[in-house]
């Protein structure tokens, strides 16, 4: 069946695979649906031969988190919050942190809620001049979720993290990255091609070796310097016996470009 909530388009010639989402008269919030197409297309991210993902949004906002309208909510009555977040936001975190390739959050105007910690959850963060990242749980009286208080201490500290949480602030585009908390901000006009340039770039390095360099990274968030040591250890102990290492060695002394394969 076709994807009704999210658009996706494979480029074989870059190796790159665009995930849009694709509700822009909703700022992209998440349903069912839409997770349920997202989970698929992640999934389907390997086998289709890609070497890098840019996630963005359609229309005027990136994502504004999860659509309220589709938990059925009845005044009166609970909902499950922990359902809804252990059977869908958590696993599509756990899957954005885990895809053994370069993950780009291209995002455009609105990241809110879980819409600005999934951008959070991807390696690069590109930004337009006019996105923003809000904390909104707070309006509803709700904790950060997926990733959001795990993301945001370790990026800007705890006392900008707990600001943003507990007012619910809207986050500029420049402020955002004075802090540290993108890694660019750009024109609006220029985001999808920086974001499609800095994918076909990184998509033509040793992706084996940058999923390592994700795993090792976040591991050494939590690790003592021993435990990282020997993990930075075994890694390399791996790595040196890839296609990659080969080539980027034979390319280092014949003085040539390297033609990584990503094994």
């Amino acid at each position: 069946m076709a994807n009704e909530a999210i658009r996706v388009v494979n480029d074989s010639t870059s190796h790159v695979v665009t995930i849009t989402l694709n509700r822009p008269d909703k700022l992209n919030s998440f349903t069912r649906a839409m997770h349920e197409e997202l989970a698929a297309a992640l999934d389907e991210v390997d086998a289709a031969g890609a070497r890098a993902l840019v996630l963005t949004g359609a229309g005027r906002g990136f994502c504004a988190g999860q659509d309220l309208a589709d938990l059925d909510f009845t005044p009166g009555t609970m909902t499950d919050l922990g359902d809804v977040i252990g059977r869908h936001f958590n696993p599509l975190i756990r899957r954005i942190q885990s895809l053994p390739l370069p993950v780009i959050a291209a995002v455009n105007g609105t990241a809110a809620g879980a819409g600005a910690n999934l951008a959070l959850a991807c390696d690069i963060v590109l930004a337009s001049r006019s996105a923003s990242f809000i904390q909104a749980f707070v309006k509803i009286g709700l904790v950060p979720d997926s990733g959001g208080t795990w993301f945001l201490p370790q990026r800007i500290g705890i006392a900008r993290a707990l600001g943003l949480a507990m007012t619910g602030d809207k986050l500029s585009a420049e402020k955002a990255e004075s802090w540290g908390l993108v890694w660019q901000v750009v024109d609006d006009s220029e985001l999808l091609p920086t974001a499609a340039k800095l994918a076909a770039q990184l998509a033509q390095q040793p992706t084996k070796a940058i999923a390592a360099t994700k795993l090792a990274m976040r591991k050494g968030m939590t690790q003592t310097l021993d435990q990282q040591l020997d993990l930075e250890r075994d890694l390399q102990r791996e790595l040196g016996a890839s296609h990659d290492y080969a080539e980027g060695v034979r390319a280092f002394i014949e003085k040539r470009t390297p033609r990584f394969e990503g094994r």
